[in-house]
């Protein structure tokens, strides 16, 4: 009930990355895909004009150690491909494009997983990767980090032959802690034993208010926080 009456501001992070991918996968024209961490290949429906190919481990049951944020159902049977994101087994150059989406904070040496994307996309080919900023422990015992800044990328992938063609961020320090804010009944519920009551309702209504005016004037505070990061990159 108190989420239909908060004020709209920091409940757009997944709508925002879910337009941006199905816009960045749309200007694809066409080649050969694969999804790579693909979980329920719940993008899939975004790439009908390409070759889909979907990849993951498919160890995770949606109940994880019970720790932390679980879906509590979880689908593996979709994918076409299960191994290893770090050792994908496809000959080198094998794709046009590869995907990797809220996948870097579930893997325990991301740079591995950078490194097999260069090997086994084409020359010219493109990654798309999106990964949190900032995020609550979930999906464990398989979450490794919290999240990414942009400079892990600025790094990481020019050292691995790619050329960046965009990393842009998903939402603000504003958008960021009103999400965070949002949380709290669930947080208060599940890990104090707490009901949030009407007073602390109207507390938490009105901090929202203010995050909203103030995000109206926003100069550049993603440089300081965010939910994450969209990133494009062309192999070299």
């Amino acid at each position: 009930m108190l989420k239909k009456i908060l004020p709209r501001i920091g409940d757009d992070n997944e709508s925002e990355r879910v337009e941006w991918l199905a816009k960045t996968l749309k200007n694809i024209p066409s080649g050969k895909i694969l999804d790579a961490g693909a979980g329920e290949c719940q993008f899939e429906k975004f790439c009908n004009h390409l070759e889909y190919v979907s990849q993951d481990f498919a160890q995770y049951d949606g109940f994880g150690d019970k720790g932390g944020l679980q879906t509590k159902n979880w689908d593996n049977t979709k994918l076409d491909i299960v191994s290893d994101i770090t050792n994908i087994p496809v000959e080198d150059a094998s794709f046009d494009v590869v995907m990797c989406t809220e996948v870097f904070e579930h893997i325990p040496n991301p740079l591995l997983a950078i490194k097999e994307f260069s090997r086994i996309l084409k020359p010219g080919g493109t990654l798309i990767i999106t990964a949190p900023f900032n995020s609550l422990t979930h999906f464990s015992p398989y979450h490794f980090c919290s999240g990414f800044n942009r400079y892990f990328y600025k790094i990481n992938l020019t050292n691995n032959n790619f050329a960046i063609k965009e990393i842009s961020p998903n939402g603000n320090y504003f958008k960021f802690i009103a999400q965070e804010i949002r949380r709290i009944p669930y947080v208060a519920e599940n890990y104090s034993k707490s009901k949030i009551g009407l007073f602390s309702k109207i507390i938490l209504f009105f901090a929202l208010i203010i995050l909203k005016r103030i995000n109206k004037k926003d100069i550049n505070s993603n440089t300081l926080a965010c939910f994450g990061y969209h990133v494009v990159a062309n192999k070299k």
